[in-house]
């Protein structure tokens, strides 16, 4: 094997004993590697990182900056082991990445989206309520759509009204409590598609029309649909409300909660982090600043600090 292809396959395997899967890092360096063979470049150097970091001429600035990063993390690590490493500098290729603005979904229009999920065709079928046990469930936990999709029959404990997330994006496991209201949506679909599915084992507990797991490209592609249909998008729209945006309403709708009650939040905060597999507490205190109404009750809270303490 190349010696800088060795060094890569290290370097991931290094990261990954550490609890990083690294999919999209690991087919980033792999065609730099290539890239690099076909340079007859032996080392890392910054102008070689920026070329192949570059090399789709047609792509964005954010996808540059993303490419150029994973090279940089690599060959800081590996200047360690050849001093003849060049680190890009910070200052190539700036981006200052942005975050989608959330939607925050009303009640009547979920419950559109649940009702045009469960009109989906054929009407004998299971799709339809796969759709909307689906929709429902990730209003109410917050879930990562990929989480739910991975959710297992054993995930799901409908006698303790626990879900089970196992292995999620940080590598990290958790448990979610269920609403009694939800143990019986959720007990009911399972009625549903074991009656539908006869004597067919399924391992995962939310499946397609034939009992396998749900591709999670399907099923954005059928939001998109649905969410068109409800009104949610308009017909030619390429941007809107996300199946992400489910995530974000609960979060919100749980702060807004605690400040309109004056609850003390601060001490909270890392009970909602831990609910939504959040690695730090500060990707929770984001939604602060994503909601003006958050913002307002948060600047009415510190005035009246302000005021009790002058």
């Amino acid at each position: 094997m190349n010696t800088l292809r060795q060094a890569i396959h290290d370097y991931l395997a290094m990261r990954r004993g550490l609890g990083f899967k690294l999919v999209l890092l690991e087919c980033r360096l792999r065609d730099f590697a290539t890239f690099m063979e076909a340079q007859g470049a032996t080392f890392v150097t910054a102008e070689l990182a920026l070329q192949w970091a570059m090399k789709p001429a047609d792509a964005h600035s954010a996808t540059w900056a993303q490419r150029l990063t994973a090279v940089r993390c690599f060959a800081r690590h590996h200047s360690a082991a050849d001093p003849r490493t060049e680190i890009p500098a910070w200052g190539l290729l700036p981006h200052r990445a942005k975050r989608a603005k959330p939607y925050l979904y009303t009640e009547r229009e979920i419950g559109q989206l649940m009702q045009a999920a469960k009109a989906l065709p054929p009407s004998d079928g299971l799709r339809g309520w796969t759709y909307c046990c689906l929709f429902g469930l990730l209003a109410v936990t917050g879930l990562r759509i990929s989480e739910a999709l991975a959710l297992k029959r054993q995930d799901v404990d409908l006698q303790q009204g626990l879900l089970t997330v196992r292995g999620t994006k940080f590598g990290k496991s958790r448990l979610v409590p269920l609403h009694p209201s939800s143990r019986e949506a959720l007990s009911q679909y399972a009625k549903r598609r074991d009656a539908y599915l006869e004597h067919q084992s399924t391992a995962h507990f939310v499946v397609s029309e034939c009992g396998q797991a749900l591709n999670s490209s399907t099923a954005r592609r059928t939001f998109r649909e649905l969410s068109r249909q409800t009104g949610l998008r308009g017909p030619e729209d390429r941007t809107g409300p996300r199946l992400h945006d489910f995530r974000h309403r609960l979060a919100m709708e749980t702060l807004l909660r605690w400040y309109r009650s004056d609850e003390d939040f601060e001490h909270r905060i890392p009970v909602l982090s831990t609910f939504l597999g959040h690695a730090r507490a500060s990707e929770t205190y984001w939604y602060l600043s994503a909601c003006p109404e958050l913002m307002g009750h948060v600047a009415r809270r510190l005035e009246r600090r302000w005021e009790a303490s002058s």
